[in-house]
């Protein structure tokens, strides 16, 4: 393969070329209520030619392997059609790699019968967990997509990339009024962490059926406690994508708010996307332009400390290339992404952190949210309220509210401890979706948040 691509990559006339062809098969096994709603397998080849000239890019999707030359002269022409400024593109050393995955477990040695008598069990325990549990959604899904890459400046890798995931929800309804619950669980290099779930499928039926009586929250502004899975998604969807450098080159005004060097949160505050980071569903050796991952620090000590760059981003900003380009799939071009987004763990215990709230939310979990450049609103999944420093009762429907660069500021207390939220789903951009990444916290405890409600 790197023979093929590196001599389809000598008919190339632009300022640069590259090619990435992906492989990749899978399987998909999903229940929903008491019925197999899906099971079965798909495999595909194919990829992507791109060429850029004076500034413009030309790309052209393919099925077939063959004729990778006339692809190749294909994405010129039609780079040249549009280039009329300067190719700014990153220099970063060469690459030569084949990355082969690692496993404790491999799921291809799983029969798709165990696979399926695997997810039936699970769906059994969400539907009988509680009387009110009207419907399920429980699913499984692996895949291995090996990527060849080749570019123009001599950079070429092979990279073989995992996923395997299992999804839990359950519906529970009285009369008109419906509750959810879910739970993912995901994993690139062992099967064996989506065996064994019982437990889980059974708090996820439980839960549903719990939130049905739980009450409202009072709506207003109080102290919150996220877990490490909503602190995540809050640095992730908030400040993560406001990080991604096409994002902030095309949108001057966010781009003047996100100045390196900026007193942006509490000084013991520190972000960082990594796709280095060990076994995480967003980790990778190498972007799809060919840019080794690493870890690059967003926010240091409160202070904002980096951008996420492609290899033109990266040139146009005059900043370093951070192995965050990728792409959803064959034939979609890399975009300017996070991989494994996490704020790092602080110093206080976890019990002292809640001990120090006497009356409070504890939100975990989510369900959802949006964002509009500094302002988010989210869904935490399910909630308690924090009495005296002790998690008290269930509560339902709570919403997070805020202006993201106030928020970092009201951050009073980081854990000791520290989670991955390794599950299902993915990011969304662009049209790109769903892209493997991960995010995670510590606990995080947050002054006056505007709290949603009754």
């Amino acid at each position: 393969m790197k023979d093929r691509l590196t001599e389809a990559l000598k008919k190339s006339t632009a300022d640069y070329a590259d090619i990435r062809v992906e492989f990749e098969e899978a399987i998909s096994i999903a229940y929903r209520g008491r019925e197999l709603d899906k099971a079965g397998s798909s495999s595909y080849c194919g990829g992507i030619a791109r060429a850029c000239t004076k500034g413009g890019w030309g790309i052209v999707a393919f099925d077939s392997l063959d004729r990778l030359d006339e692809q190749v002269k294909e994405a010129c022409r039609c780079a040249a059609l549009v280039g009329r400024e300067k190719t700014e593109l990153a220099d970063v050393p060469p690459v030569n790699a084949e990355v082969r995955a690692q496993f404790v477990a491999d799921f291809r040695g799983v029969s798709l019968d165990d696979k399926l008598k695997l997810i039936k069990s699970y769906n059994e325990i969400v539907m009988d967990a509680h009387s009110s549990v009207e419907t399920s959604n429980v699913g499984y899904s692996d895949r291995m997509r090996t990527v060849y890459f080749a570019s123009s400046r001599g950079s070429y890798f092979m990279e073989e990339r995992p996923r395997m995931t299992v999804g839990l929800s359950a519906s529970a309804r009285d009369g008109a009024l419906v509750q959810q619950a879910h739970e993912s669980v995901g994993s690139v290099d062992d099967y064996r962490k989506i065996t064994g779930l019982e437990a889980l499928a059974r708090q996820v039926g439980e839960r549903a059926g719990a939130l049905l009586r739980a009450p409202k929250v009072d709506g207003g502004g109080m102290t919150v406690i996220l877990d490490p899975v909503l602190a995540g998604v809050f640095i992730h969807e908030a400040f993560g994508h406001m990080s991604e450098a096409d994002f902030l080159y095309e949108n001057p005004k966010m781009r003047e708010a996100m100045y390196i060097g900026r007193k942006i949160g509490v000084a013991n505050l520190n972000v960082v996307d990594g796709g280095a980071f060990p076994n995480a569903l967003g980790s990778l050796a190498f972007d799809d332009e060919g840019t080794p991952t690493g870890k690059t620090y967003l926010i240091q000590n409160g202070v904002l400390a980096g951008h996420l760059h492609s290899l033109e981003t990266a040139a146009k900003m005059d900043a370093r290339p951070t192995g965050n380009a990728r792409a959803v799939k064959r034939d979609k071009p890399p975009i300017v992404r996070m991989t494994n987004t996490y704020i790092e763990k602080g110093t206080i215990n976890r019990d002292a952190l809640f001990a120090g709230v006497n009356n409070g939310v504890y939100a975990c979990s989510f369900f959802g949210g949006q964002t509009e450049f500094e302002m988010f609103t989210f869904s935490a999944a399910y909630a308690y309220r924090i009495i005296d420093g002790r998690v008290g009762e269930l509560v339902r429907d709570v919403t997070l509210s805020g202006n993201l660069f106030e928020t970092l500021h009201r951050i009073d207390g980081i854990a000791d401890d520290f989670g991955v939220y390794q599950g299902g789903g993915g990011c969304g951009k662009g049209g790109q979706s769903p892209l493997p990444v991960s995010f995670g916290s510590p606990h995080v405890r947050i002054q006056n948040v505007i709290v949603g409600g009754q």
